[in-house]
């Protein structure tokens, strides 16, 4: 081989990685900073469970399982509003077997939901999922946390024998209603708490 052809093999050698990032290869996602998200998250998901719960069990102390139904409608949707405003995340539940249609799984989230379906618990506490999606401006960063169904008191509005009075005053609420027949363990339902992903650069 002479010297030109062997000068013309080294400069095309050393021009490979170049065009490979230059080329329409498909980029690596960036990493995510899971510790990061969770600091970040899980208060703010632990906060708003805690609201909720607080009311919903002076509601049933004081004036029933129909009375606590009541109070879930109008306050849950006030905590997450509330805790996106102080946060500055979107804050929301959803669930497949949800109460509130718009709480539904989002197609893009589906397989997330259906990790923590398979294991709601991971060491004794709620599984999360993390993960990123979306480009440039629109790139978001989700927290996923499981909500595992406990005996009490979800089981009186969510259980498998939630009383047929008690159903009724639950549809008249929320038609449609899918969000019963949980068993203590089940994925009722799962927390997500979505930012814009530069607050994390």
């Amino acid at each position: 081989m002479n010297r030109i052809a062997k000068t013309n093999m080294l400069i095309a050698a050393a021009s490979l990685p170049l065009l490979a990032s230059c080329g329409g290869g498909a980029s690596e996602p960036e990493p995510v900073d899971e510790a990061a998200v969770t600091a970040r998250s899980a208060p703010v998901a632990q906060e708003f469970q805690q609201k909720l719960k607080t009311q919903l069990v002076a509601a049933l102390t004081n004036g029933g399982p129909d009375s606590a139904v009541s109070v879930c409608s109008q306050v849950a949707p006030a905590i997450a509003a509330a805790a996106s405003g102080e946060s500055g995340a979107e804050v929301s539940r959803i669930a497949r077997k949800h109460r509130n249609p718009g709480a539904g799984v989002p197609a893009a989230m589906g397989s997330h939901y259906d990790a923590l379906a398979a294991q709601p618990l991971s060491d004794g506490k709620p599984a999360v999922r993390i993960w990123r999606s979306g480009e440039d401006d629109d790139a978001r960063i989700h927290y996923l946390s499981a909500i595992p169904m406990q005996d009490q008191p979800c089981s009186v509005c969510h259980g498998t024998a939630v009383d047929p009075a008690l159903k009724q005053h639950i549809e008249s609420l929320y038609p449609g209603d899918l969000a019963t027949g949980f068993k203590p363990g089940d994925l009722r339902g799962a927390m997500l708490i979505s930012w814009q992903a530069d607050i994390f650069q």
